[in-house]
């Protein structure tokens, strides 16, 4: 392997490591802190819901813009890594803001929390757009693609899961108040400025993998989105299935403490999920190898489907339930990891068939993706909670079974609709194979759109 390879491989993915420790905080537990740390009443969390969900669609529907910023980009450091830097850094700071209780109340706290979830949203979405778009300038080779983003899922799941896993017994060892959250807040942002650093300074780009090309224009932003219609299916797709994950993911914390009633218990079952993905990821290369795309995108689903279905009929016990989770999380990584392959390859795609590369465009999907799963996962979970009495119960205790039912219904049912209808698009309508991505990197090579000569 080359060594500069070798060198990118490991530095683009540990770079991953504390921006999804903070993403992972924000999107799953930030409903948690304000409902059972802040303790919002109902009143005031129904415009909570709405302006969560607003908001993650206004900002989502942006992300194409940021796309376009960082393709029009052209500095001594790249188009990459100066919004990897700044989305770090301002988007750090207004993290530690929404876990910061600044007295405010009613309308007051409403407005405050639109303004800087907002403007965190927007700069968390450069540094993402900016991250994963460097993938594809990186490698050509569809393996090597497979291996560089194996390991940048695995580190973005080691640090997703030290706050799944450490979130209840950190805050609780800490107090287990609004102080508590506040210091996890700012250890994540420290932790995740620094591992940013391995990506800003350790990953050499090619510029002479592609040809230089011109600055995008607004026309030629849109164009790209909507006449690459892999890219769009590919999207259709990634959001079917991220609203099902998010929703199930965010209801995790709640479910252990209003359903399970041993909230301490969530900890040791995140435990299990996070080896069980992680296992899942670093065997990947070695199915890949064995079958195609389609193949294990297909018995991924299997997995996930047969895992709800188990779950949703376990009684709380926790063996059951954690051979649910494991056969759910394990399918939910492979899927994971084969969406951003196939989000990859639709940037040759796109650039085969458009005359244009554009990279942080083709990413822009990603954030726009999560963006919108995340808003529709949170309206789901937020009204779940009010009108199951989850959100005004004083203890787990007074969660009726009817509203546990309510519940496990919005947590699981639903979740397994949108991921099934996320596979059927994929199956029916996304079609660059290996075969073909080799024929569309050949002609692009012919054309001299790309430097294959370069990439070996």
């Amino acid at each position: 392997m080359d060594s500069n390879a070798k060198r990118n491989r490991y530095c683009f993915g540990l770079g991953t490591v504390g921006r999804d420790m903070l993403y992972a905080m924000v999107s799953m537990y930030l409903i948690f802190y304000l409902t059972d740390i802040l303790n919002l009443p109902d009143s005031t969390m129904w415009w909570m819901t709405g302006a969560l969900t607003i908001l993650r669609i206004f900002d989502a529907v942006n992300d194409p813009f940021m796309g376009f910023l960082v393709d029009n980009t052209h500095s001594r450091f790249g188009k990459f890594k100066p919004w990897i830097a700044i989305g770090g850094v301002v988007g750090g700071i207004l993290t530690v803001f929404l876990f910061t209780d600044f007295g405010l109340t009613g309308s007051l706290y409403v407005i405050s929390f639109v303004i800087i979830y907002l403007i965190w949203d927007l700069t968390y979405g450069a540094n993402d757009i900016a991250y994963w778009s460097m993938l594809p300038s990186l490698t050509l080779d569809q393996k090597e693609r497979e291996k560089t983003g194996a390991f940048a899922r695995i580190c973005a799941n080691i640090g997703m899961y030290i706050i799944v896993i450490g979130i209840v017994p950190l805050t609780n060892a800490l107090g287990g108040g609004k102080k508590a959250w506040f210091i996890i807040a700012v250890a994540v942002v420290v932790i995740t400025l620094l591992f940013l650093c391995f990506t800003l300074f350790g990953v050499n780009e090619n510029p002479s993998l592609c040809k230089k090309e011109e600055n995008t224009s607004l026309k030629e932003m849109v164009r790209v989105l909507f006449k690459n219609d892999q890219l769009l299916f590919t999207a259709i797709s990634m959001g079917l299935f991220m609203i099902g994950y998010t929703t199930t993911a965010t209801f995790g914390l709640h479910f252990f403490k209003y359903a399970f009633k041993d909230e301490n218990m969530y900890s040791a079952f995140a435990g299990i999920l996070g080896i069980s993905q992680l296992l899942a990821l670093s065997i990947f290369p070695m199915f890949s190898k064995k079958f195609n795309r389609k193949q294990l995108y297909s018995s991924s689903t299997i997995l996930v489907v047969v895992g709800y279905i188990l779950f949703f009929l376990s009684p709380m016990n926790m063996i059951y339930i954690g051979i649910a989770g494991v056969l759910i999380f394990t399918g939910q990584a492979f899927i994971q990891l084969l969406m951003l392959m196939f989000l990859a390859d639709t940037v040759e795609y796109g650039q085969w068939k458009l005359g244009r590369r554009n990279e942080s465009i083709t990413f822009s999907v990603q954030p726009f993706i999560n963006k919108i799963g995340g808003a529709i996962a949170s309206g789901i979970v937020g009204v779940t909670l009010i009108i199951s009495g989850i959100n005004s119960s004083a203890t787990p205790d007074d969660v009726t079974n009817t509203g546990l039912l309510i519940m496990k219904i919005a947590m699981l049912i639903l979740p397994l609709i949108f991921i099934l209808a996320g596979y059927i698009v994929y199956r029916f309508k996304f079609k660059i194979d290996k075969a073909m991505f080799e024929n569309i990197v050949s002609d692009l090579a012919k054309r001299g759109d790309i430097n294959t000569a370069e990439q070996e």
